[in-house]
Protein backbone atom coordinates (compact mmCIF):
# COMPACT_ATOMS: atom_id res chain seq x y z
CA UNK A 1 0.00 0.00 0.00
CA UNK A 2 1.31 3.73 -0.97
CA UNK A 3 -0.13 6.27 1.35
CA UNK A 4 0.90 9.77 0.22
CA UNK A 5 0.15 13.22 0.67
CA UNK A 6 -2.62 14.90 -0.86
CA UNK A 7 -1.09 17.95 -1.94
CA UNK A 8 -5.09 19.25 -3.56
CA UNK A 9 -6.25 18.26 0.19
CA UNK A 10 -3.34 19.88 1.85
CA UNK A 11 -3.50 23.82 -0.03
CA UNK A 12 -7.31 23.53 0.53
CA UNK A 13 -6.70 22.97 3.99
CA UNK A 14 -4.55 25.86 4.31
CA UNK A 15 -6.86 27.97 2.36
CA UNK A 16 -10.17 26.83 4.81
CA UNK A 17 -7.91 27.49 7.96
CA UNK A 18 -6.37 31.02 6.49
CA UNK A 19 -10.64 31.46 6.03
CA UNK A 20 -11.48 31.01 9.30
CA UNK A 21 -13.28 28.23 8.34
CA UNK A 22 -11.85 25.87 11.15
CA UNK A 23 -13.70 24.01 14.35
CA UNK A 24 -11.30 24.55 17.10
CA UNK A 25 -12.38 21.42 19.22
CA UNK A 26 -10.55 19.15 21.32
CA UNK A 27 -8.68 16.06 20.74
CA UNK A 28 -11.15 13.48 21.48
CA UNK A 29 -14.54 15.15 19.59
CA UNK A 30 -13.43 13.45 16.43
CA UNK A 31 -15.32 10.44 17.15
CA UNK A 32 -18.95 13.01 17.36
CA UNK A 33 -17.56 15.28 14.84
CA UNK A 34 -16.24 12.98 11.76
CA UNK A 35 -18.62 12.56 9.11
CA UNK A 36 -20.65 9.21 8.99
CA UNK A 37 -20.30 7.42 5.96
CA UNK A 38 -23.96 8.41 5.15
CA UNK A 39 -22.96 11.85 4.81
CA UNK A 40 -19.17 10.99 3.18
CA UNK A 41 -22.19 9.21 0.44
CA UNK A 42 -24.23 12.29 0.07
CA UNK A 43 -21.72 14.61 -0.42
CA UNK A 44 -19.93 12.33 -3.10
CA UNK A 45 -22.92 12.08 -4.84
CA UNK A 46 -23.38 15.64 -5.09
CA UNK A 47 -20.01 17.01 -5.34
CA UNK A 48 -17.92 14.18 -6.61
CA UNK A 49 -14.54 12.78 -6.05
CA UNK A 50 -13.00 16.19 -7.09
CA UNK A 51 -14.47 17.87 -3.96
CA UNK A 52 -14.58 14.79 -1.71
CA UNK A 53 -10.86 14.02 -2.30
CA UNK A 54 -9.81 17.46 -0.64
CA UNK A 55 -11.02 16.88 2.63
CA UNK A 56 -8.40 13.80 2.67
CA UNK A 57 -4.72 14.55 3.65
CA UNK A 58 -4.00 11.26 2.23
CA UNK A 59 -4.57 9.08 -0.88
CA UNK A 60 -4.21 5.47 -1.82
CA UNK A 61 -3.18 4.39 -5.15
CA UNK A 62 -4.26 0.48 -4.19
CA UNK A 63 -7.43 2.08 -5.17
CA UNK A 64 -9.08 3.75 -7.85
CA UNK A 65 -10.02 7.59 -7.75
CA UNK A 66 -13.34 6.39 -7.68
CA UNK A 67 -13.76 4.41 -4.62
CA UNK A 68 -13.65 6.08 -1.04
CA UNK A 69 -10.76 3.77 0.02
CA UNK A 70 -8.54 5.46 -2.31
CA UNK A 71 -9.10 8.68 0.20
CA UNK A 72 -7.06 8.17 4.02
CA UNK A 73 -6.62 11.16 7.06
CA UNK A 74 -10.48 12.84 7.06
CA UNK A 75 -9.67 16.05 8.57
CA UNK A 76 -13.45 17.52 8.17
CA UNK A 77 -16.62 17.56 7.75
CA UNK A 78 -16.99 19.13 4.34
CA UNK A 79 -18.04 22.58 5.50
CA UNK A 80 -14.63 23.17 8.06
CA UNK A 81 -11.55 21.93 9.02
CA UNK A 82 -11.67 20.56 12.70
CA UNK A 83 -8.80 20.23 15.32
CA UNK A 84 -9.59 17.09 16.34
CA UNK A 85 -9.82 15.98 13.14
CA UNK A 86 -6.02 17.28 12.09
CA UNK A 87 -5.51 15.45 15.27
CA UNK A 88 -6.78 12.46 14.87
CA UNK A 89 -5.13 11.97 11.56
CA UNK A 90 -1.61 13.20 12.80
CA UNK A 91 -1.90 10.16 15.04
CA UNK A 92 -2.52 7.75 12.81
CA UNK A 93 -0.13 9.02 9.65
CA UNK A 94 2.52 8.83 12.52
CA UNK A 95 1.95 5.18 13.84
CA UNK A 96 1.63 3.66 9.84
CA UNK A 97 4.95 6.05 9.65
CA UNK A 98 3.18 8.06 6.89
CA UNK A 99 6.18 11.02 7.64
CA UNK A 100 4.85 13.50 4.73
CA UNK A 101 1.60 13.10 5.77
CA UNK A 102 2.31 13.77 9.89
CA UNK A 103 4.70 16.57 9.10
CA UNK A 104 1.95 18.28 6.65
CA UNK A 105 -0.86 17.30 9.15
CA UNK A 106 1.62 19.05 12.18
CA UNK A 107 1.81 22.28 10.50
CA UNK A 108 -2.36 22.90 9.65
CA UNK A 109 -2.92 22.23 13.40
CA UNK A 110 0.44 24.47 13.99
CA UNK A 111 -1.53 27.32 11.51
CA UNK A 112 -4.99 26.10 13.57
CA UNK A 113 -3.62 26.92 17.11
CA UNK A 114 -1.47 30.08 15.97
CA UNK A 115 -5.01 31.58 15.19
Amino acid sequence: MTVKLNKKAYDHAKRLIQDGKVVKDIRDDWSEHAPSTKQESAFLEKHGHAEYSKWFLGVDDEHPEDQKGHYKFPIGDFKKIHRCGVIAAESRAGQYDHDDIREALGKLLDKIDQD
